[in-house]
């Protein structure tokens, strides 16, 4: 005799139905949510990764090397031309009213440093955001050290005026503040450089006791960045540049004179130049074209015989 289902059994196996359909449901629902998320955490991976390359792709362009110029570095170097020149007319000209010029020259280091910083550097070029801070900090200190010598510049020698002011700790910060921004400033175009010749490195170790079998394989950016490096680290600040040691350096060695003498690095050639008074600014640009027409070299005022 068939067996009919209780009402009990009809509703346990309705119930039964539903809960396999809630279950199948959420199933797929899930499946469907999660693949979302993963979707939706890939888009998110890219966006990242396509900014990261952006922004890469936007440090150290060419247009930021030459605003920072134009607004940062040449402010900076038409002042240190300027201290550099009274200081020379002191020594051959006993009667220049010294206290007067240092006035004047603590007011034109202020100015520069108005003109200065209100320059805008990209956050995506660190280095340069650190070189015009280096050289903002410079400008002050030199403002204040000169400042502070103006009342008692005119008595004594220029030689013991000048030697008192180099003394100065304001004056040492300044200096050594303003040749670490030089280095960086000259790093940022190795960085530059690395973005449009891959064969160019962006990160190196190269020290200034670099052997000259080295450095004559040396592309020029890289050069200038050690000469920049060596001027700051023997903290020599003059009226020529990184590329003119560079260009001198150069012009040393295929002269032969390196090899005569067993000059064996970049350095040792450098010390020799720079303490016999060997090098000039405009060095480089005399030597361009017999040394660096193919070399990659941003397009600085400095760099060209146009400025």
């Amino acid at each position: 005799m068939e067996k009919r289902l209780t009402r009990t059994d009809l509703m346990f196996a309705l119930g039964f139905l539903f809960m396999l359909i809630v279950a199948v449901g959420a199933f797929f629902y899930g499946v469907k949510i999660g693949a979302s998320q993963a979707e939706a955490r890939q888009e998110k991976a890219a966006g990242s990764a396509s900014a990261a390359a952006a922004e890469t792709a936007a440090a150290y362009q060419l247009q930021d090397l030459v605003s920072f110029y134009h607004t940062v570095f040449l402010p900076y170097r038409e002042f240190m031309d300027e201290w550099q020149s009274a200081g020379q007319k002191w020594l051959t000209d006993e009667t220049a009213d010294r206290s007067a010029s240092l006035k004047e020259l603590a007011k034109t280091a202020n100015n520069k440093y108005e003109s200065a910083k209100v320059s805008y550097i990209p956050p995506v070029s660190p280095l340069l955001k650190e070189a015009q801070d280096e050289y903002l900090k410079s400008l002050k200190l030199y403002a204040s050290s000169l400042s502070s010598h103006a009342a008692a510049a005119n008595q004594g020698t220029a030689s013991t005026v000048l030697n008192q002011i180099y003394d100065d700790a304001f004056y040492k910060e300044g200096l050594k503040l303003g040749l670490s921004a030089q280095e960086r400033y000259y790093e940022s175009m190795v960085q530059w450089a690395a973005g449009v010749d891959m064969n160019i490195p962006s990160h190196s170790d190269y020290k200034t006791i670099v052997g000259l079998t080295q450095w004559k394989t040396l592309p020029l950016v890289i050069k200038n960045g050690l000469t920049a490096k060596y001027l700051q680290e023997q903290s020599i600040m003059s009226d020529f540049l990184p590329q003119d040691l560079t260009a001198r350096i150069d012009t040393f060695i295929a002269s032969g004179q390196a090899e005569r003498m067993k000059l064996k690095s970049m350095s040792a050639i450098a010390d020799l130049l720079t303490q016999t008074d060997a090098v000039r600014a405009g060095d480089f640009l005399n030597a361009k074209n017999r040394f660096y027409a193919k070399q990659l070299l941003p397009q600085l005022p400095f760099f060209s015989s146009d400025k």
